[in-house]
């Protein structure tokens, strides 16, 4: 053996020791950053809902919620004019912000080693929560990100850790930061993990999921807890069908998610800047707003069009009957459904719809008149299923081409509330057509595996689109089976597609 060889054993047989030795001071910051920093940033990410839901008061006269979970009874002209002005002082900001401050770097350029500058990424977030507050089409959950990783950059300051370690716990508040704000730590984990780091070691998981369950439960003691999707109208369980229905609506999915990253990448990278920022943004608010004053459940992060697909039930002509699945939509849930919301309103959508004779006891959730009874051809002829049809593709395109919009015009914000919207109402599209073949299945469980499956392949993250998909909707946890298959056949079709 030689010198040379001998040095190189001794150097791994001193690595193997040091590796064995239990390092009490790393552990003792690593539960530190994970209690301490998770509750700052949880109580940013509440302060930050807390935030939207004044924007929203303010400029729409309203604030989501379980009951309301669009801008559905605002009328259209305010609609229109709320995007239109808040897109335009912020095109004004971010013109200041980006030409005469210190650039503010993505998560992903932070978590490398890139500072983010305190004051500039605070009005940089606020900005976001600002334009979706006001009704732009993007989605609110890259703003507690910045904010999580910004914190974390600083906590590492404080306690001088190693640059392995530093990109480690920015990474990892990052995804706290989307926990917190969404009661999701399972997605928080997965993002940090996944996305960011692309480490799924035992170290990780553990921090990752400590800091984001303790961001998720401050976050919720300031803003309060309730499921963001409703899903009432579920299935009881799943069925041999609709495993099948699982691989079809993952593939499909894959197609549309990849369009939609591709769409999503080509208009970040194209973005407007400089003076083009102050016409094409308040541009995008006014197209925003003309084609919200018929379809309001476009405008915000997602939430309002994607449960108008979660909300889509056919069953029995009254509120509370159960469909041939079993599953059941309860008066309540149908109250605050977007269809019935849609049906109500005085807007044009409402007045063409009750012109139809669609009014809310066609619409709203209680029966569609295709009943899981009927026989296949019945089904397929009747009228108002393709109205349901129509409806709901119309929602999927113009959500898919505004949120692209106004990404091109310069506005920062995420995609994973729109690709969540996408995917439940591709889902349910789909949904409406199986359950006229296998009437054991419900449009709901249908799209809420088109949720996950299309934000798996937009994302290319199954494991957190997965997760974050059940948390948001609080879905019992048998579905994980035929999501988990969906997510599986997307990433698969999806990975394939960019070979």
């Amino acid at each position: 053996m030689t010198v040379k060889e001998r040095t190189a054993g001794d150097r791994g047989e001193e690595t193997a020791r040091r590796r064995e030795t239990v390092d009490w001071r790393r552990i003792g910051w690593l539960a530190a950053a994970a209690v301490l920093l998770g509750a700052v940033i949880g109580l940013g990410a509440g302060l930050l809902t807390l935030l939207l839901y004044g924007v929203e008061h303010v400029m729409l006269g309203y604030i989501e919620g379980p009951s309301v979970p669009g801008p559905f009874a605002v009328p259209g002209v305010r609609r229109a004019i709320s995007v239109t002005v808040g897109l335009s002082i912020a095109a004004v900001a971010w013109y200041l912000l980006r030409g005469k401050a210190r650039k503010v770097p993505s998560v992903k350029r932070a978590v490398a080693g890139d500072r983010m500058p305190w004051w500039q990424t605070v009005v940089h977030v606020v900005l976001q929560i600002f334009i979706v507050g006001s009704g732009a089409s993007i989605g609110r959950e890259v703003a507690p990100r910045e904010l999580g990783a910004m914190l974390a950059q600083r906590f590492c300051d404080l306690f001088h850790l190693e640059p392995s370690d530093r990109r480690m716990v920015v990474a990892v508040a990052a995804g706290a930061g989307l926990g917190g704000v969404y009661d999701a730590p399972l997605a928080g984990m997965f993002f940090a993990a996944e996305i960011l780091l692309a480490d799924i070691s035992l170290e990780t998981i553990g921090f990752g999921l400590g800091m984001s369950s303790v961001a998720a439960f401050v976050a919720t003691e300031i803003k309060g807890h309730h499921a963001f999707y409703d899903i009432t109208a579920m299935q009881p369980g799943e069925t041999p069908t609709l495993m099948v229905f699982a691989l079809l609506c993952g593939v499909i999915c894959a197609f549309a998610g990849t369009a939609f990253r591709r769409g999503s990448s080509w208009a970040s990278s194209h973005k407007a800047t400089g003076r083009a920022l102050l016409w094409q943004m308040p541009l995008a608010g006014v197209l925003t707003g003309v084609v919200a004053l018929a379809v309001p459940q476009l405008m915000g992060n997602g939430r309002a069009a994607a449960q108008m697909g979660f909300s889509t039930f056919i069953g029995g002509s009254v509120s509370g009957s159960a469909s041939a699945s079993g599953a059941v939509q309860s008066a309540q849930s149908a109250a605050a459904s977007p269809w019935t919301l849609l049906a109500n309103g005085s807007d044009v959508l409402g007045g063409w719809l009750n012109g139809l004779g669609l009014g809310a006891s066609g619409l709203g959730g209680t029966g569609t008149g295709v009943s899981g009874t009927a026989s296949v051809s019945a089904a397929f002829t009747d009228s108002r299923l393709w109205i349901l049809l129509g409806l709901l593709a119309a929602t999927f395109m113009l959500k898919a081409v505004v949120t692209l919009l106004t990404i091109r015009s310069g506005a920062s914000g995420g995609v994973l509330q729109p690709g969540i919207a996408l995917g439940a109402t591709l889902g349910a599209m789909l949904g409406l057509l199986w359950v006229c073949i296998s009437p054991a299945d419900s449009v709901t469980a249908c799209a809420l595996i088109g949720a996950a499956a299309l934000l798996s392949s937009s994302q290319r993250a199954p494991l957190m689109a997965m997760c974050l998909v059940m948390e948001l909707a609080e879905a019992p946890i048998t579905f994980f089976v035929p999501v988990g298959l969906a997510v599986a056949a997307s990433s698969l079709v999806s990975r394939w597609l960019d070979r």
